[in-house]
């Protein structure tokens, strides 16, 4: 198979669908890979590595899209990237689209065979290929909401971590999964006082065992939210409902609730934020405030350590890329349900159930497009 890898063009993602290690594998299976010039640029690595590696680098992402049977990428392709998209040709990529109808329009129309990363499943009922993304930007969201509670940076003035005889900031995290447990990982060890809050009261207990008593757990109710996120000085958003669009657990008017200059932090804005506030905003123009609250929502967080992210992601794509490159999409799919549910959209079919009734498409089911 012909895979393409070409440069990411969303604003400051500097992360890369394959590195020169992992077109090396695809190359030894057999495969062609076309990757476009500075796609690595990035993450530190340049054309030369790419060729060493076996890949074919050409100037432009239409080269890319032209010659390549699947296109592996990190974000949701780009409106210009999309026009290049033809029938049949696959896309593995992160595509969220239950928050964005313009995206899933384009890619209904286009014929493609969308296979989106954060719908992928795995046998313990997780989500492999989001995992990493939700590790990275876990960790991120804490060093975020630190640095926008200093003063200089509209916040507080508070050290999250207090001093001798100095309270610590209060730190609320809506979610305890992958991105909440890794948020409270750093929190905890900057010395914050964590809240974590979760409907799902096994969740809270794998929590208690992970980290103990230091950790505060609490099971989510109006009530809680309410309670507790009026009075933090930081709050993490981490909720995700896969391939559908985040539940909005904090209104607008909870927000003018919260302490002026405190910050919001809402990794959940892939999926269309956890905060009724809350609105995507870029690595070049992060934050905004509403009502004396700052709002940090990037839609690509990880995308601010691209290589540590791109790395991290690969080791869990690469599995992936090289079973649809070895079988074709179909026979890979048929083969393994989990991958199966990674299918969004087909030959201008919507195959996913919760982005169809986000978007109001009627559903198909991944088999009556496989055959």
């Amino acid at each position: 198979m012909r895979i393409g890898v070409p440069k990411e063009i969303k604003v400051l993602e500097n992360r890369v669908g394959l590195v020169p290690g992992s077109v090396r594998e695809a190359v030894a299976h057999g495969h062609e890979v076309i990757v476009e010039h500075n796609a690595g640029q990035g993450i530190g690595m340049d054309d030369d590595a790419y060729g060493k590696a076996g890949a074919k680098v050409v100037g432009t992402a239409k080269e890319v899209f032209a010659a390549s049977e699947m296109i592996v990428k990190v974000k949701e392709p780009q409106a210009i990237e999309r026009k290049m998209l033809k029938p049949g040709q696959i896309l593995f990529t992160y595509l969220h689209l239950a928050p964005d109808p313009e995206q899933a329009k384009d890619l209904v129309a286009s014929g493609a065979v969308c296979i989106a990363y954060e719908t992928v499943t795995s046998p313990s009922g997780g989500l492999p290929l989001l995992a990493p993304m939700s590790e990275v930007a876990g960790r991120m969201s804490i060093q975020a909401g630190a640095y926008y509670l200093e003063k200089p940076h509209g916040g507080l003035g508070v050290l999250l971590g207090g001093v001798p005889g100095v309270d610590p900031a209060k730190v609320v995290i809506l979610g305890g999964g992958v991105v909440g447990s890794h948020a409270a990982h750093i929190a905890l060890g900057m010395g914050a006082e964590v809240w974590v809050l979760d409907r799902n009261t096994e969740v809270l207990r794998a929590l208690w065992r992970q980290f103990g008593r230091p950790l505060n757990t609490v099971f989510s109710t109006r009530d809680a939210i309410e309670r507790h996120v009026s009075s933090a000085d930081l709050v993490v958003g981490g909720v995700l409902i896969p391939g559908a669009s985040a539940p909005k657990l904090v209104s607008a008017a909870l927000v003018r609730q919260m302490k002026p200059g405190s910050v919001i932090v809402d990794v959940a804005i892939d999926q269309g934020g956890c905060f009724e506030t809350s609105h995507a905003t870029t690595h070049a123009d992060p934050v905004y405030v509403v009502d004396g609250v700052t709002h940090y929502c990037v839609a690509n967080m990880p995308g601010g350590v691209p290589r540590t992210s791109t790395f991290a992601l690969n080791n869990a794509t690469l599995p992936f890329v090289l079973t649809l490159a070895d079988k074709g999409w179909q026979r890979a799919l048929a083969a393994d349900g989990h991958l199966t549910n990674g299918l969004n959209v087909a030959f201008g079919k919507v195959t996913c159930q919760p982005v169809a009734e986000a978007l109001g498409y009627a559903f198909t089911e991944p088999a009556a497009v496989m055959g």
